[in-house]
């Protein structure tokens, strides 16, 4: 099976180096065709390893030494068990229909060869990531999506917005980095190693405090990749690349690595509970938190943005209270109908030549039927309503949290789901039905083509029945995943479960009913409560007057007080000096034999000076 591992990993490497030799060229399909058959091999290689992983089959390759300095012997490993390959099957699948979407997308886009270049690219930095045995692999993989990231960010780099989203994004997850690059050096200091398995042997004997230690480290690494607070505000941002990098980065694969991390780490985590408790309750803060910005926010992309945060904490919640199975399960659904969810905004987008304002469309359903079909089905599988995906993954972190006696938390992410469906349906009302206020603004909507919906449709099948798999899935992932019990009275958990979607299904009703009516006057945009969700609780502009401002004007001054003024001029001086004499020193190189004779009496006038009054030792 080693041979369906490495087609697995490399089919997309070789994608990305077969469509870079036409990046300096005019648009040639043949790159899309060729990068969007490797990825669908890459896909097929991974669900051959999934049912080989099924059979009982922990696929465990070294390839060759990697690191051999001191006693550091690190070879380059993959892995694929029961959680890596979850992981494989989801980035090729998402990928390969991005890929496919993406041909019809960036059709007229004359970045369209380097497109599908960094994708490629990108697909193999992600494998990377979730197939390496051991932490330095993993984190190779996490800075190459880290590059990826930026360059498909910032891809349309002409544009100021787009170029400076790619450096905050790349910036800010370089800060995060450096708590997860110390992280790594305390594994190496206690254990020796960077594997999985020789440091999860250990890791049990080792002091509490270094163990704590490790995990906070770590943790802040996952906190900048899966924008996290104070770390989320590159991901909304990060809409300014082309809407399937979001779809298939900002949704589905990149910014869920935080929580495979914390997964592929559990035998760490688990045994520091409080840790646990911590990354629990940020990621409720920030499931309310984001879904809050999403009620209020206008621009299409961005609600989804907002929502793909919300959805992360939810995922965080589970892993912190280790129910790591079922945060692999919300991982793997929430994969599907949010990167539907994006890529019938990118649907939308060119039908309303690329306009985001959610509020100058409206009544697109008889124009855009199937787009609104699949946007409406990931929307009901986002808001947890059976028997979609999303129902399924969201109730039991719900019941997970309720289980543990963390009644607070389990609040937060019941308050979580009806914001989530009010966001949702809102935006469906506002893009689909209502007033066609487009036609005021002399927009010409259409359909998008018929090969781009038919290669959505995979997904909206999966967003509708994926969360039936929950049993099997449960009963794969927990060979290697610790099996996470519910201990509260099955009427209990019933109860919790009718309670969360009938609110939720209220809060959809009252949504549609809302918004079929008019919605909101507009004087609810004058509250100071929604201002305040509007300017995302002020923190863009926090962090700008407290770290931006304060640091370009620590930069502006070094450069032109201590480099210009001091180090500049220093080293101006020492030339100018020796330049100086340099030219002074040229007379003595004239030629002229009178002139070498003055200076050979000078010369000797100096030493007889220095035997005279010279004596060593006094």
């Amino acid at each position: 099976m080693e041979k369906y591992l490495f087609v697995a990993l490399f089919a997309p490497l070789i994608g990305s180096l077969f469509s870079l030799l036409f990046t300096a060229k005019k648009k040639n399909t043949i790159t899309a065709i060729v990068t969007s058959a490797l990825l669908l091999i890459s896909f097929v290689s991974s669900l051959t390893l999934l049912f080989a992983v099924h059979g009982g089959l922990v696929l465990h390759v070294k390839m060759m030494d990697w690191i051999s300095a001191g006693n550091l012997n690190l070879p380059f490993g993959f892995v694929v068990d029961n959680v890596s390959v979850i992981m494989m099957v989801t980035v090729t699948l998402v990928s390969t229909v991005v890929n496919v979407y993406s041909m019809g997308y960036m059709m007229h886009d004359k970045g369209y060869n380097r497109f599908f270049t960094y994708i490629s690219m990108f697909v193999f930095s992600m494998l990377i990531l979730v197939m390496s045995d051991n932490f330095v692999g993993l984190f190779i993989g996490w800075e190459g999506v880290g590059l990826c990231s930026y360059l498909l960010i910032g891809f349309w780099y002409e544009k100021e917005s787009a170029s400076w989203a790619g450096n905050e994004a790349f910036i800010m997850n370089r800060v995060a980095d450096l708590g997860m690059l110390m992280g790594l050096f305390l594994i190496y200091w206690q254990f020796g190693t960077f594997e999985y398995d020789k440091v999860f042997a250990q890791v049990g004997g080792l002091n509490p405090a270094i163990v704590t230690t490790i995990g906070l480290l770590l943790f802040i690494g996952a906190m900048g990749k899966s924008a996290q607070f104070p770390f989320h505000t590159w991901l909304a941002d990060a809409m300014e690349g082309p809407t399937p990098v979001s779809a298939l980065i900002h949704a589905a694969t990149m910014v869920t690595a935080g929580v495979y991390l914390v997964i592929r780490a559990s035998p760490l985590f688990s045994l520091i509970p409080e840790v646990g408790h911590i990354i629990a309750t940020l990621g409720a803060f920030v499931a309310v938190f984001a879904a809050s910005m999403a009620l209020v926010n206008r621009d299409l992309k961005k609600i989804i943005a907002y929502s793909t945060l919300s959805q992360l904490g939810y995922m965080f919640v589970a892993a912190g209270l280790g129910a790591y199975w079922i945060a692999l399960f919300h991982l793997m659904t929430h994969a599907f109908f949010k990167s539907l969810l994006f890529l019938g905004a990118g649907n939308i987008m060119h039908a309303m030549d690329d306009e985001l304002d959610i509020k100058k469309m409206g009544g697109l359903f008889k124009i855009m039927p199937y787009t609104a079909i699949l946007m409406a089905v990931a929307s009901v599988a986002l808001s947890g309503v059976y028997p979609f995906a999303g129902f399924f993954s969201k109730d039991m972190i719900l019941a997970s949290a309720f289980n543990g006696g963390n009644f607070y938390i389990w609040f937060a992410l019941f308050i979580g789901a009806g914001m989530t469906a009010f966001y949702s349906f809102r935006l469906i009302m506002l893009v689909f039905f209502g007033d066609k206020v487009y036609k005021k603004l002399g927009f010409h909507p259409h359909e998008t083509y018929p090969f781009v919906l038919w290669a959505l449709l995979p997904l909206g099948i999966l967003s509708t029945v994926a969360g039936f798999v929950e049993k099997p899935f449960e009963g794969f992932v927990t060979q290697i995943l610790n099996k996470y019990e519910i201990t509260i009275a099955h009427s209990t958990e019933l109860g919790l479960i009718f309670l969360t979607s009938a609110f939720v299904i209220l809060v959809i009703v009252a949504t549609v009913y809302k918004y079929a009516r008019g919605g909101f006057s507009k004087q609810i945009e004058k509250m100071p409560l929604y201002l305040l969700l509007k300017n995302q609780y002020y923190i863009p502009q926090i962090y700008d007057a407290v770290i931006f401002k304060p640091y370009y004007w620590l930069s502006t001054f070094a450069w032109k007080q201590i480099d210009v003024r001091i180090i500049d001029f220093t080293v101006d001086l020492i030339a100018k000096t020796f330049y100086g004499l340099g030219q002074k020193s040229r007379k003595m190189q004239s030629g002229n034999l009178s002139d070498m004779l003055r200076w050979m009496v000078v010369g000797i006038v100096v030493l007889l000076a220095l035997a005279i009054f010279y004596r060593p030792g006094m």
